[in-house]
């Protein structure tokens, strides 16, 4: 409200200083019409400007004052020109301080985002700034462990959560399909337990870059300008942090990190909870949701058994851990095997004897 105050005694002045000064003459409807349009220009560049880093606008100022100093001295080589009309060597002049000032403040833009304002002292930084901040995806919010892990202490200084990502968890929240709705409600409570974590302060940001479209995008731009990491469990979005030059936290790197490390040859008790995809295979989950894979535990579903570990295979997506459950043959028992028929078909037999049999008929 106070900006468009501001905005409206601009207008003003601008109407009044061409009223008294009258620089079209008795004309005062184009005067009026110029100033209109005069602050409707000053209105667009400052909305330009909004959307500009602090680092774009220094460099810009820097490019576009060296370029001044630089058409003054080409404009005192210009002027030694003895056979050069006067006309046409104010003419020029003009062009050179446009043409250079304009090349330096698109240069020193574009180089802006190069500059270190931390070895200014802190003039042009924001205290909140100056901490570790750290931005908070919307994947992250909805997952929940953030909040676990800022009440273990881990995680301290300033946790930002823009404008934007609060907009999608909205969204999310608002949505006819009742999953969707209840994740949405899920990360608006997770970020209220944020709040109360120890050594923890949530910043909400309102700024936007109305030019980028992606969520992910605008994370990587807001990081970059306040020289933040960014907080996700977002595969895709890590990978394109990482490629943009900005520093990410990935909460599932941390959780894998944290899982207890096993070594083939050690003994560990697990529950076989279902059957595994191979043949006599059983299937058993840790606290932390790691796959544990067991030969020869199909029999053993529903029960919690001693197996001894084989290897362990370590993705992208997590860690897998195989074993074996040792096959104690007893005198007597039908044991199941597997042979393959001529056609190629799994056939199972209750023991060698019938499998002769089998083959003789054949």
């Amino acid at each position: 409200m106070d900006l468009w105050i501001i905005r409206v005694f601009l207008f003003a002045a601008i109407l009044i200083s061409g009223f008294y000064v009258r620089p079209f003459g008795p004309n005062l409807y184009l005067t009026f019409v110029f100033g209109i349009v005069f602050g409707l220009v000053i209105l667009f560049v400052e909305y330009r400007i909004r959307a500009l880093s602090l680092k774009t606008l220094l460099g810009g100022a820097v490019g576009s004052l060296l370029g001044i100093i630089g058409a003054s001295l080409v404009s005192l080589v210009v002027g030694r020109m003895n056979f050069v009309h006067p006309q046409t060597e104010t003419f020029v002049q003009i062009l050179i301080l446009i043409l250079m000032t304009y090349i330096g403040m698109l240069s020193g833009a574009g180089k802006g985002e190069f500059l270190d304002l931390t070895s200014l002292g802190g003039i042009f930084t924001d205290s909140a700034l100056r901490k570790s901040c750290k931005i908070l995806d919307t994947s992250v919010i909805i997952d929940g462990r953030i909040a676990d892990i800022c009440k273990t202490g881990f995680l301290e200084g300033t946790l930002v959560a823009p404008h934007f990502v609060l907009r999608e968890l909205q969204q999310i929240a608002d949505s006819a399909d009742s999953a969707k709705r209840n994740r949405g409600r899920r990360g608006l409570d997770v970020l209220e337990k944020i709040k109360s974590a120890p050594g923890v302060s949530v910043q909400i940001v309102e700024k936007d870059f109305p030019e980028v479209k992606e969520v992910d995008l605008k994370l990587i731009e807001l990081a970059k300008d306040m020289g933040a990491k960014i907080v996700t469990n977002d595969f895709n979005l890590n990978k394109v942090s990482q490629l943009r030059g900005v520093d990410v936290l990935n909460i599932n790197e941390l959780a894998n990190a944290l899982k207890p490390v096993v070594l083939p040859g050690e003994t560990m008790k697990v529950f076989i909870l279902k059957e595994g995809k191979e043949y006599n295979q059983g299937v058993a989950y840790l606290d932390d949701g790691t796959m544990v894979v067991v030969d020869n535990a199909r029999r053993m579903i529903g029960k919690t058994i001693a197996t001894q570990v084989t290897s362990v295979l370590q993705t992208t997506a997590g860690k897998m851990i195989f074993g074996r459950f040792p096959e104690e043959a007893e005198p007597g028992s039908r044991q199941e095997r597997r042979s393959y028929d001529r056609g190629g078909t799994v056939a199972r037999f209750s023991n060698g004897e019938d499998e002769k049999e089998r083959l003789k008929e054949r």
